[in-house]
């Protein structure tokens, strides 16, 4: 009797409380990590994609944002995410867990944004790549996050931007992953792999004169006070991937499930619909801020594409089995 007391004195404080015990059971917040500052893009963009799931599930469904990679640089995350550590994320693919992955970060694989939502939107060659190679580390792939097609923010005057086979004699910071290097190496730059965390000290004490590996919207948000020059020169399309842990994704209700994968899609294609304006707003945000960009011709893109391909690909290709590589690569010419 006194138990039977107790449990209905809890259900009616449960009540009151105006939350039932079985909706307190069912609700869910899950941690989002991802590696721009608050107020960003993306990280406004992902708070439109927590408050569409909190309507979608009426509470059930939460996410807790952290922002400015909190949670530990994207490797780490990736890794975190694959083992239930960390929920979700919205980040590049670390290359360093997996060597396949950089298939999405190929230099010159798309030339225009037509191209790239064919070839990196759903249905598209490296999309169902990506979702692969995740699903391996047991990592669901909920959509892909378009950012700009990359290029070279350099702290001081431009040499010879246009002629890849020119030798510059500038030496520029490039990420700790193979192709950024090969590609910077090819165009005419003198690379030097660097931690992104050391990068912006490399450049203002002079260790290196640029950055390559992000593009206007990156070199804005972290490079701005040292970015004299901008050449968008296409190194490569940026994309990251809104992951999630399969196993927290699979634990969650159907409805929630559902409404998560409806949200994604939704992302997703605000994204592509928003990506290519976005980069043109941010080389103007570099402009104002006192950069000079140098544009580029159809001619110089060309050149530079055709000295990366010959140059580059063979070597990524080995690097990441070439005869998988390979047949992405046809997947795309298809």
């Amino acid at each position: 009797m006194i138990l039977k007391a107790l449990k209905t004195t809890l259900a009616l404080a449960t009540i009151i409380g105006g939350v039932s015990a079985a909706s307190v059971a069912h609700a869910k917040t899950l941690k989002i990590s991802h590696i721009r500052p608050q107020g960003a893009t993306v990280d406004l963009e992902v708070k439109d994609l927590a408050e569409e799931l909190k309507k979608a599930t009426n509470g059930d469904l939460k996410l807790k944002i952290f922002a400015a990679s909190a949670l530990g640089d994207y490797t780490t995350v990736q890794e975190r995410i694959s083992v239930g550590a960390i929920d979700m994320a919205v980040q590049p693919a670390a290359t360093a867990v997996e060597r396949k992955m950089q298939i999405s970060a190929f230099p010159y694989v798309a030339e225009n944004w037509e191209q790239a939502q064919k070839i990196y939107g759903p249905g598209g060659a490296i999309h169902d790549a990506m979702k692969e190679l995740y699903a391996k580390q047991d990592i669901t792939m909920l959509a892909a996050y378009p950012v700009y097609f990359g290029g070279i923010a350099l702290n001081r005057d431009a040499v010879a931007p246009g002629d890849p086979n020119a030798d510059k004699g500038i030496k520029v910071r490039v990420p700790g992953i193979k192709s950024f290097q090969l590609t910077a190496d090819a165009l005419g730059y003198i690379s030097s792999p660097i931690p992104f965390s050391e990068a912006f000290t490399a450049v203002q004490t002079g260790v290196v004169d640029g950055v390559v590996g992000s593009g206007a919207e990156g070199y804005y948000a972290s490079f701005r006070d040292v970015a004299k020059t901008y050449i968008p020169v296409n190194t490569h399309f940026e994309v990251w991937y809104l992951i999630i842990n399969s196993e927290r994704f699979e634990g969650l209700d159907e409805s929630s499930r559902k409404a998560l994968v409806e949200a994604a899609k939704e992302f997703e294609a605000k994204r592509w619909s928003k990506a290519e304006s976005d980069q043109g707003a941010f080389e103007q945000k570099l402009a104002d801020y006192g950069a000079t960009i140098v544009s580029l011709s159809d001619k110089e893109l060309a050149a530079a594409a055709k000295k990366v391909r010959a140059d580059v690909w063979p070597q990524i290709l080995n690097d990441v089995g070439a005869d998988w590589g390979q047949s992405i690569l046809e997947k795309i010419k298809n």
